[in-house]
């Protein structure tokens, strides 16, 4: 199946993916998973994509027949901003990894594990918000439409403009139909603050407080990254629970990529490390944060996320605590992927 369905074009340019996108198939999807709740939206199953592969609605609505009941619409902002020139997609090799790892060598054909260097594009608020529009109006009404917004850093700003302009995008979002939406506080292919928010607890509450004043009663989702230090979870989690919904994680593991130290790709830099080598840090994280929120008492949602393959890398993310899961890189390589793991996961009731 995966053979004959069109997928993410990792030879060809971001923009080339952009407009051409996939055809939406008639698929069979297997209905019999019983009931989920998604940030108070029912749904059929606990899968959905993230943001990233969904470049715009067409990719949306292309991934929604194929058994993801929550498409998160790439990462927006409140200005256009160009991606990162090629490549974009790396494929390295490497074990688990745990964020210890400096350097993770590329290898020519993908095998489970990529470096991801996008660097955060958005189109201009105008084009954006039209075609969220446009994708909340196509989509059948029992998927859930999530918008990933980032603020965008200016000379001269500091935490309370940036703040404003997570606020801007977020409102956007909503007036043109989103049904949550998530703040991006993590990024490792951006060097500013606005791409590792998620690490600052003062700066993340301040954002979300802004967000959630903008956005009102609808369901705000926080997608973090990889806490190397794990005592700064508990800091973390006291600090925006009153705002979010849900926390999504762990979009990747940075690391800079190479054949040696000498001899590094993206100038140098640190790229996102995504797929099946982030799969057990990841599933970690979400049993921390688990136990955390139950220690609270807080209602805060999990969206786990990182390496999931199978049904039973599914099962692992949800008894560690998940309430959803959500795939990418693996969504990218073998678009079938959802319909193959909803299958498993019948089978198992």
């Amino acid at each position: 199946m995966s053979q004959s369905l069109p997928r993410y074009n990792g030879g060809q340019s971001y923009q080339w993916n952009y407009d051409n996108v996939p055809v939406p198939r008639e698929m069979t999807v297997p209905d019999t998973l019983g009931e989920w709740q998604f940030c108070g939206h029912k749904v059929a199953s606990p899968l959905g994509i993230p943001a990233g592969p969904l470049l715009n609605g067409r990719w949306c609505l292309y991934y929604a027949t194929l058994g993801f009941d929550v498409l998160t619409y790439k990462t927006v902002r409140s200005r256009q901003r160009d991606c990162y020139p090629m490549p974009n997609l790396q494929p390295v090799t490497c074990g688990q990894l745990d964020g210890t790892r400096a350097r993770v060598p590329p290898i020519d054909s993908m095998q489970g594990t990529w470096a991801v260097a996008f660097g955060m594009p958005s189109t201009d608020p105008e084009i954006w918000r039209r075609d969220i529009e446009w994708t909340r109006q196509q989509l059948p009404s029992d998927k859930v439409l999530a918008v990933s917004v980032v603020g965008t850093m200016q000379d001269g700003w500091g935490i309370n403009e940036l703040a404003a302009d997570y606020a801007r995008c977020s409102k956007w979002a909503v007036e043109s139909g989103a049904d949550c939406v998530e703040t991006n506080f993590s990024c490792p292919n951006v060097n500013t603050c606005d791409g590792q928010l998620y690490l600052d607890m003062e700066q993340s509450a301040i954002v979300s407080e802004a967000v959630k004043s903008a956005i009102g009663s609808l369901p705000l989702i926080i997608k973090v990254g990889h806490f190397m230090d794990q005592a700064l979870i508990p800091l973390f989690l006291s600090a925006v629970d009153e705002y979010a919904d849900a926390v999504s994680m762990t979009n990747s593991i940075a690391s800079t990529v190479g054949v040696s130290d000498r001899d590094l790709m993206f100038e140098r830099q640190q790229r996102g490390i995504c797929g099946r080598a982030i799969l057990d840090a990841s599933i970690a994280q979400v049993k921390m944060f688990a136990n955390l929120i139950q220690t609270m008492e807080s209602e805060t949602q999990i969206i786990g996320l990182g390496g999931i393959e199978t049904a039973t890398d599914v099962n692992r993310y949800l008894e560690a605590g998940a309430a959803a899961c959500h795939v990418a890189t693996h969504a990218m390589i073998d678009p079938s992927c959802g319909i193959k793991i909803r299958q498993d996961l019948a089978q198992q009731k």
